[in-house]
């Protein structure tokens, strides 16, 4: 066996060990190549389950956390999805690998271009990346499937919940930015919105307006 094949069987038995078992999402995250989406001093650490530093004071997340919320988001082929907080691009990446469309939306320009740029190299052509607010959503392309939030908030964002469609799922954290957040899915009834409390995690928190970059 090859490294690189030793090293992706490894990465993908240690998603498994975390919870990752949907066969869809192992999968794609078998084929998005997260070395593609860490550059840098940290380039040799991409296959490790570990958050790393990306441009502009954000986090690629670990790749543990970016399986069990792509696995409880259920995004089926005909999937219209938005995700909050484009980063890198691989959780992007990924949703496009299991949905028909994928919209995503950053408020750094700098990581929506070089999220661009990748998508384009690996020939992803069912991403939009958009340079954004992401607290507002897109209301131009909602109602929405499924939506990801990449960063937390103390509550669900309102517009988010609204660009929603009836029977859609929301996965997002929930809680202040400098304590252990919870990791939250939402399904959208007719009556309205059911929670369900997923497991703790931290991300980097979800912030209004655009960046200077």
């Amino acid at each position: 066996m090859t490294d690189a094949a030793e090293i992706k069987m490894r990465f993908l038995y240690g998603l498994r060990s975390k919870g990752v078992t949907d066969g869809r999402v192992l999968t794609a995250m078998e084929k998005i190549d997260r070395g593609d989406f860490v550059t840098g001093i940290f380039a040799e650490r991409a296959y490790e389950d570990m958050p790393l530093p990306i441009a502009c004071g954000q986090t690629i997340s670990q790749p543990s956390v970016v399986g069990l919320m792509t696995q409880a988001l259920e995004v089926s082929p005909r999937d219209k999805v938005l995700e909050i907080g484009t980063g890198s691009g691989y959780q992007a990446a990924i949703l496009a690998e299991l949905a028909r469309r994928v919209y995503t939306v950053d408020r750094h320009r700098r990581l929506v271009r070089e999220a661009e740029a990748v998508f384009a190299a690996l020939g992803v052509t069912n991403i939009t990346a958009i340079a954004a607010d992401g607290s507002h959503g897109l209301p131009d392309q909602a109602p929405f499937d499924r939506i990801l939030v990449t960063a937390a908030a103390e509550d669900p964002p309102g517009p988010l919940l609204a660009q929603l469609r009836i029977g859609g799922i929301m996965v997002l954290p929930v809680g202040q930015s400098d304590a252990v957040q919870s990791l939250i899915k939402v399904r959208r009834t007719p009556e309205g919105y059911d929670y369900e409390e997923l497991r703790p995690v931290r991300f980097v928190p979800l912030v209004e307006g655009l960046g200077q970059d």
